[in-house]
């Protein structure tokens, strides 16, 4: 599978009473498409795969491949902190016929580097699709080390690795010594040193409600190669980071953002609580002003 390009972890938007709407899942999936992303991802940590059950999980990865079809790939979220829910989203992501599927590590249970590398080569062997590996260490408590990434680099599969440690020492050594596997920027304020150690692929949660300012840097810097560009456009891009990045209200700006393009997100699920009005006001301050920035950058 080709993972260029920006990958967008798309939201689940939940009613007052906690249920899942369905009509603005649906809805929230044919925006990003005619905004243009390159790949949707479901079950991913914006999209609260912890707050749901199996069969959500399941019901969900299964109305996205439907509403998207072919019309771009779709990636199946598969981390949980049993191997055996894990193995079921990798079957059923290989049920519906999705394009590839998303490989994180057990949260809590802190394995080894050869436990965890087992635990990810048993997820593959359920699903036999392309892999992006998801090191988040800040959630699960470990990093995707070299011993691991040498043991799973055995099966073809493992292609590509979203990378959210925060850790610039880890985007030297994914760009050096494993070039094999694509490497994904997961850490929002660090897309421009991504790409300019030669990632090609963006999973940013922010592109739920600003596609494409998300796209326009990486067109900038993956595609033209204009850095000078893609430094004014990161400049821009910057204080939307910060807010997501900091204060522990990453989902809830992402859903409150998808609801000011006009589109139904709701809250997010217990125990995260919507922003409050001075949190909306700060979000939207940033984003005018953000937009305004964009689109002068992008008309010169």
């Amino acid at each position: 599978m080709n993972f260029d390009g920006i990958h967008t972890p798309v939201i689940t938007p939940y009613r007052e009473d906690g249920s899942i709407d369905r009509d603005a899942f649906v809805a929230a999936i044919e925006h990003l498409i005619a905004s243009g992303v390159h790949g949707i991802i479901n079950g991913g940590s914006t999209g609260e795969y912890y707050a749901q059950t199996m069969d959500e999980r399941i019901e969900l990865a299964t109305l996205a491949k439907e509403v998207i079809g072919d019309r771009v790939p779709l990636m199946v979220g598969t981390v949980a902190i049993r191997l055996e829910d894990s193995i079921l989203m990798a079957e059923t992501a290989a049920k519906i016929g999705a394009s590839a599927i998303l490989v994180g590590s057990p949260p809590y249970s802190v394995p080894t580097e050869r436990e965890n590398a087992l635990n990810a080569l048993a997820i593959d062997r359920a699903a036999d699709l392309p892999i992006m590996l998801y090191n988040y260490p800040g959630r699960m408590g470990i990093n995707m080390g070299e011993e691991f990434l040498d043991r799973v680099g055995r099966s073809a599969n493992f292609q590509a690795i979203k990378e959210s440690s925060g850790d610039i020492n880890r985007v030297h050594l994914l760009a050096r010594d494993y070039p094999h596997i694509q490497m994904a920027c997961g850490m929002d304020d660090q897309a421009l040193e991504f790409f300019a150690w030669g990632g090609r692929s963006w999973v940013c949660g922010g592109s739920n409600f600003l596609p494409a300012e998300h796209i326009a840097l990486y067109k900038a810097c993956a595609v033209e190669g204009d850095f000078a560009k893609g430094r004014q456009i990161m400049s821009a891009l910057m204080p939307l980071m910060r807010v997501l990045e900091q204060g522990g209200k990453f989902i809830q700006c992402i859903k409150y953002g998808v609801e000011m393009q006009g589109l139904y997100a709701g809250p997010p699920r217990a125990p995260l609580k919507a922003l409050n009005k001075d949190d909306k006001r700060q979000l939207e301050q940033v984003v005018r002003v953000l937009k305004r920035t964009i689109a002068e950058i992008e008309a010169e």
